[in-house]
C-alpha cells in the first residue's frame, strides 16, 4: 500500500531513530529485490505492486534521512521526484496487468503465498521497531504507519493468492495489484501536489509587510 509519508521537519531526530531508519531502509530494499524477481518467476501483478512499494518506502527512508537538516526548497523537490516516481510505478503495474490479461498467464500462487508471508513478516518486523517512535513527531509517526499499512497490503497478496489457488485464474491477482497500482498512483499525484507548494512557498520566501503610511491631514 503506496505511502505519502512526508518529509521531517529539519530538527534533531529522536535517539534511536535514524539507527532504527537505516535498518529499515536495507530491509525494505533487499525485500525490493526479492520480490521482483519473485514477481517476474511467478507471473504475480501483486507481487511486483508490492515490491514497488518497498522501494517506495525506501525512497521513504532516504529522503527522512537525507533531508532532516535541509531546507524546503530542497525537500519539495525531493518530494517531487518521490511523487513523480510513485506515480510511474503504478502506472507500470497497470502497463502489466494488462500484459498479463493479453497473454493470459496465470501466476503461481505457491510462490504468491510464500513470498508474501515473508514480506508480512519483513513489515510486522519494520513497524516493531518502529513502535516506540510511532508518538513522536509527523515524520517518526509517518514512518511506522507506513509500515503498518504495508502489512495490509501483504496481506492482500496472500488472499489473492488463495484466490488463485481456488479459482485457477489470473483474476484475484489482477484485482489486487490494479488497487495497489491504483493507490500508488494517488499517493503519487498527492505528494506532487504538496512538493508543487512547498517549492512555490520556498521560492517566494517569507512575505514582508510594508508598513502602512498615513496621508497627510488636508489631502
Amino acid at each position: 500500500m503506496a505511502c505519502s509519508c512526508s518529509a521531517p521537519e529539519p530538527k534533531s531526530p529522536a535517539p534511536g531513530f535514524r539507527r532504527a531508519l537505516w535498518i529499515a531502509l536495507w530491509v525494505n530494499l533487499a525485500m525490493f529485490v526479492v520480490e521482483g524477481l519473485a514477481s517476474l518467476s511467478s507471473g504475480s501483478v501483486s507481487l511486483m505492486a508490492d515490491a514497488i512499494d518497498f522501494f517506495g518506502d525506501s525512497a521513504n527512508y532516504i529522503l527522512s534521512l537525507t533531508v532532516l537538516s535541509m531546507g524546503m526548497l530542497w525537500r519539495g523537490r525531493a518530494a517531487m521526484v518521490k511523487g513523480i516516481t510513485m506515480t510511474a510505478f503504478g502506472l507500470v503495474v497497470w502497463a502489466r496487468a494488462v500484459w498479463v490479461v493479453q497473454a493470459g498467464i496465470t501466476p503461481d500462487p505457491m510462490t504468491m503465498g510464500a513470498v508474501g508471508l515473508l514480506a508480512l513478516a519483513t513489515n510486522v518486523s519494520v513497524a516493531v521497531m518502529l513502535f516506540r517512535f510511532r508518538d513522536g513527531d509527523s515524520d517518526m509517526r509517518s514512518v511506522w504507519l507506513c509500515s503498518r499499512n504495508d502489512a495490509i497490503s501483504n496481506i492482500a497478496v496472500m488472499v489473492a493468492a488463495l484466490g488463485v489457488f481456488g479459482t485457477g485464474t489470473a483474476w484475484p491477482d489482477l484485482m489486487v495489484a490494479a488497487i495497489m497500482g491504483t493507490l500508488a498512483i494517488t499517493a503519487g499525484v498527492s505528494v506532487i501536489r504538496h512538493a508543487r507548494n512547498d517549492i512555490a512557498g520556498a521560492k517566494a520566501g517569507p512575505v514582508e509587510l510594508t508598513p502602512e503610511v498615513s496621508s497627510p491631514q488636508g489631502h
